[in-house]
């Protein structure tokens, strides 16, 4: 399966305009024959911690017209945008097949605190999952790479790539590649992590979106402009490593919680 990582620059708290300039990229994903293509986080908008401007319910424009998109255009879609959920609402990647239907919503599980995201958003709670032509995805968002247990859990559940929709600042660039290729090598699955570029009032980013294999080897990387990079996921990969190097079975999860649980 291909996947198309769109390092896409938003055009700041312009929901329409972004989405129109999603469109080009949209189209050229398909006929370069991709059969996925991610956007980076709250892309719409830009990611703000603390914004609730253009809050939408799963029903609104944003997720229709990627859907619209999905149709026209016969690809998967991935975006990130501000659901509408109780009294605050949630940082939501929301995946979308080529017939348009939607095949899975993550909300961001771990919110960024040190911007105070933790304070104007409502955090995910679940995992969700869903497969594109023998690919069994997962979703992460930005700040959940720091996390590894998210990812142990997809790994558990057989996943075999997880989609990362970012707005990673360039002061924290380094941690961004090695966090990817880490959680690629330790769960031997995909990870896939697709980043802004450019200024906006929150911070500067330069881009670098990358792919890393289940070996943690980086295998597409972007530079620090706006561009599209493919990646082609292969699930026997992810089996034939996680087969030849079996760390999962050497795990000792009942011991980690007993000594978690003992120094608690």
């Amino acid at each position: 399966m291909i996947c198309c990582s769109a390092q896409v620059a938003s055009v700041w708290e312009d929901p329409e305009k972004t989405l129109q300039k999603a469109d080009l990229f949209i189209m050229n994903a398909s006929c370069a024959g991709a059969s996925l293509i991610a956007f980076p986080e709250q892309f719409v908008t830009g990611w703000d911690p603390l914004s609730h401007n253009h809050v939408e319910e799963c029903t609104g424009r944003t997720v229709s017209s990627l859907q619209n998109l999905a149709r026209r255009y016969s690809i998967a879609i991935i975006g990130s945008f501000r659901e509408r959920f109780n009294s605050s609402p949630r940082n939501t990647a929301v995946a979308i097949g080529k017939d348009g239907k939607i095949l899975a919503m993550y909300a961001k599980m771990h919110l960024f605190s040190p911007a105070r995201e933790d304070t104007a958003y409502t955090p995910g709670t679940t995992l969700p999952t869903f497969s594109l032509e023998g690919v069994k995805c997962g979703m992460a968002i930005c700040y959940d790479l720091r996390f590894p247990a998210l990812f142990r859990i997809y790994a558990r559940q057989g996943v075999h790539a997880v989609i990362v929709p970012s707005a990673w600042p360039e002061s924290r660039i380094r941690h961004w590649e090695l966090f990817l290729s880490a959680r690629a090598a330790e769960n031997q699955m995909y990870v896939i992590g697709i980043n802004t570029i450019g200024t906006n009032p929150i911070d500067r980013y330069s881009g670098a979106s990358m792919t890393a294999d289940p070996y943690g080897n980086i295998v597409a990387r972007a530079g620090n402009r706006e561009e599209l990079i493919f990646s082609e996921l292969d699930p026997s990969l992810v089996d034939t490593v996680r087969n030849d190097f079996p760390v999962e079975k050497d795990r000792k999860d009942a011991l980690y919680h007993t000594l978690l649980t003992d120094r608690v």
